[in-house]
């Protein structure tokens, strides 16, 4: 399955407000085979976790960039990751406690309490984890993100470190569009508050967004530190395609230039 495909059948940053702030632990039909506490992160499995320990070191790094480039602290709550040996193990326990909840490949839920990432034993799981966690440590230090600033960071935190500047496979689709005159409007993008608006361009292009404000010029990373601070204050954030208008007057140019540039 390629990128994009697996991204559409995956949840991003589901926030649940109906369920019982009392839903118990998850637990499979078996008892847990294996766990693990790192950081903020507890997690189980009904698997034998040491072929995935490069997946904690992962999480811990992304936790690390959140702070070291974005100015956010790290997670003090809880976040809790149930990992599954297979679909079927992980549709059951689905349809025990989540039974109304669309089907998705992994699932980012948040209520009252802790966070909890779930996900099945695939060739994506490391992928999954990733982006999943990332919507988690976001939403452990935020009372909000907008979706599209979520799904951006996410999917840019979803493949590993090395590949993050040049090698995400949104790049070349990307590149392409620019050669067709098509360029993603930041402002198209914070207009949506759905995440079924989200199609496989949006995701693309929220990437696309996220990519330019972490390793554009200085004043646009400035941009979405100084954003993230303002929701952490809970002051009233507005929207990034404003403040980056300040600095940039057309900041579509300033992030096709940005792309341009890389090599």
């Amino acid at each position: 399955m390629n990128h994009t495909s697996h991204t559409i059948c995956r949840v991003f940053a589901i926030l649940l407000c109906g369920i019982a702030a009392s839903l118990p632990a998850a637990a499979p039909a078996d008892p847990w085979v294996d766990s693990r506490v790192f950081g903020p992160f507890v997690c189980r499995a009904d698997f034998v976790l040491a072929p995935y320990e490069s997946v904690f070191t992962d999480l811990a790094e992304i936790q690390h960039d959140l702070a070291r480039r974005l100015g956010l602290p790290p997670a003090q709550e809880r976040i809790e990751l149930y990992l599954f040996r297979d679909q079927a193990a992980y549709q059951a326990y689905l349809q025990q406690w989540f039974p109304k909840m669309p089907y998705r490949r992994a699932l980012y839920v948040k209520n009252r309490g802790p966070g909890m990432v779930l996900a099945y034993r695939s060739e994506e799981l490391a992928v999954d984890v990733r982006h999943e966690c990332t919507h988690a440590l976001l939403h452990a230090v935020l009372p909000m993100v907008p979706l599209w600033l979520d799904e951006g960071l996410a999917e840019y935190f979803e493949i590993p470190a090395s590949r993050r500047l040049l090698d995400n496979p949104h790049h070349s689709t990307l590149v392409w569009h620019f050669r067709l005159g098509q360029v993603p409007r930041l402002d198209r993008l914070e207009a949506i508050h759905e995440l079924d608006q989200m199609g496989r361009s949006e995701y693309r292009h929220a990437w696309a967004w996220a990519h330019f404000l972490l390793h554009g010029p200085d004043p646009a990373r400035q941009v979405l530190i100084d954003y993230l601070a303002d929701i952490r204050a809970a002051a009233p954030p507005g929207q990034i395609s404003q403040r980056l208008k300040l600095t940039y007057p057309d900041p579509e140019a300033a992030m096709v230039r940005h792309f341009k540039s890389l090599k």
